[in-house]
C-alpha cells in the first residue's frame, strides 16, 4: 500500500473541498481558489473534515497515481492556506534584480537588461539588488517560475556566478592551471 497515498488529508478550519464529476477537486481557502482535474481511476471521498484517495486495484500505474493523486490535493490545501515561496539569489559582479510594478529587470552581464513579466497569481519581490522571492498559491506555478527566472543566467561552477536557488549549492571546479 501506498504509504503517502492512504494517509488522509485534514481539511483546515476556513478551507473548503469539493469533489465534482470527473475527480475535478476545487479547494477555496483564505489566500485563494484552485481547482485540477485528477486521474479519473482514482476514488477521491470527504469523510468527517478529511479527505481520502482510494485506488481500485494493485497495477503499477494505479500505485504511482495514488501517491500522486493525494501529494496534489495536499498542495492545493496548503497553497490557500500558507501559500509557497522560492527564493533565489543573484551572485556575480554588477549582477542585480529591481522590480517596478509587475516587472522583475535582471541585469545579468548581457548587453541589455533581461524583463520579466509576473504571470497571473505570481508575485516576485526583491530584498536588497540580489534576492529574488517568488511567492503564490500553486505549487507548480511557483517552482516553474523560479525555475524560468534561474534559467536567464544558471549558475556557473568556476566563479559560482548566476542565479541559484537560496538552498542550492554550488559544486565548484578548479580552473586551468599554468604551464610549469
Amino acid at each position: 500500500m501506498s504509504r503517502i497515498g492512504k494517509m488522509p488529508i485534514a481539511i483546515p478550519a476556513g478551507v473548503t473541498v469539493e469533489i465534482a464529476e470527473n475527480n475535478l477537486v476545487t479547494v477555496k481557502g483564505p489566500k485563494g481558489e484552485l481547482s485540477r482535474t485528477l486521474p479519473k481511476e482514482m476514488t477521491i471521498k470527504e469523510e468527517d473534515g478529511k479527505v481520502v484517495v482510494g485506488r481500485p486495484n494493485d497495477l503499477k500505474r494505479e500505485k504511482a497515481l495514488h501517491g500522486l493523486t493525494r501529494s496534489l490535493i495536499n498542495n492545493m490545501v496548503i497553497g490557500v492556506t500558507d501559500g509557497f515561496e522560492k527564493k533565489l539569489e543573484v551572485n556575480g559582479v554588477g549582477y542585480r534584480a529591481a522590480k517596478s510594478g509587475k516587472t522583475l529587470t535582471l541585469s545579468l552581464g548581457y548587453s541589455h537588461p533581461v524583463e520579466m513579466i509576473d504571470p497571473e497569481g505570481i508575485t516576485s519581490e526583491v530584498q536588497g539588488t540580489n534576492v529574488i522571492i517568488v511567492k503564490g498559491i500553486d505549487k507548480e506555478a511557483v517552482g516553474q517560475y523560479a525555475a524560468d527566472i534561474r534559467a536567464k543566467r544558471p549558475p556557473e561552477p568556476y566563479k559560482g556566478k548566476g542565479i541559484k536557488y537560496a538552498d542550492e549549492r554550488i559544486r565548484r571546479k578548479v580552473g586551468k592551471t599554468g604551464k610549469k
